[in-house]
């Protein structure tokens, strides 16, 4: 028996096929037992495709009533969740909707196809399995309280390297030994923590209430608006910004679902960062 490439199955043959089968008649040629076992199967195999092809040509995200499920980095879902869902919503009306912080194990629930979309910061490697795009880019600042005496004379390194620093950490993103360490040593200092913790409220109660600073994005003043701005210490380009990405997985870029959900994320971070 001569072998098969499947590799090399023409679907348009197989409709045809199908074809000579069901009207026993195209021109004299008389179906083998192979091309009617194949008849039959390409039933079962075309179906699917062809399902796809309906559902792509027939989506329409105002009547799509199924579950859009969101992870997002802690810190941008404090930021941005609350005028977010909001978007979602509009694009989304018929929908339901889970959106979730990231956590250590969420990578897996992403590979495992129970996450429509994530929106993280750059500095998290995805894996190759996933199609990422960049959403927004937003600029570092240092916060503080208004006014305080640490930084009347401005935040060159001579004036800042001994003031207490409040750090946001978040497990599996930022390792013990981050950024600021390294960058404070770069500079012949060393880095005073007074508070690492996940939670931006909390730090940013301290630093309402201390001397201390927080290296972050101006969009934590949406939550304290009592902080002020002050420029960041000469650093390299790389620490001066904090870039955002959105992803889902690469077996998705072709759903228009998927393509739809990302442009409204993407329409919402446009909007947002630009107002």
């Amino acid at each position: 028996m001569c072998a098969i490439n499947i590799k090399e199955l023409d679907l348009n043959l197989l409709r045809i096929l199908r074809a000579v089968v069901e009207t026993q008649n195209s021109h004299g040629v008389e179906p083998s037992e192979l091309a009617i076992m194949l008849a039959e199967a390409s039933t079962q195999m075309l179906h699917p495709v062809e399902r796809v092809i309906e559902d792509y040509s027939a989506f329409d995200p105002k009547q799509y009533s199924g579950s859009v499920n969101i992870l997002a980095n802690t810190f941008l879902l404090e930021f941005f969740g609350p005028r977010l869902i909001l978007a979602l919503y509009a694009a989304f009306p018929n929908a339901t909707f889970n959106i979730s912080q990231w956590q250590k194990d969420s990578l897996y629930e992403v590979l495992q196809g129970n996450i429509d979309y994530v929106i993280q910061f750059d500095s998290y490697d995805m894996p190759q399995d996933m199609y990422c795009r960049n959403l927004a880019t937003m600029e570092n600042v240092i916060l503080a309280r208004k006014d305080p005496p640490s930084l009347s004379q401005g935040s060159e390194w001579c004036s800042i390297h001994n003031l207490p620093i409040v750090r946001l950490y978040l497990d599996g993103i930022n390792p013990r030994r981050g950024i600021l360490e390294r960058v404070y040593e770069q500079q012949g200092y060393q880095a005073n923590f007074l508070l690492t913790t996940h939670s931006v409220r909390t730090a940013v109660e301290l630093v309402k209430n201390s001397d201390a600073i927080i290296y972050s994005s101006d969009y934590v003043r949406q939550i304290a608006p009592e902080l002020a701005c002050y420029p960041l210490p000469p650093l390299s380009h790389q620490y001066n910004v904090l870039d955002i990405n959105g992803a889902y997985l690469q077996t998705r870029r072709g759903s228009p679902f998927s393509q739809y959900l990302h442009q409204t994320v993407q329409t919402f971070f446009d909007q947002t960062l630009s107002a």
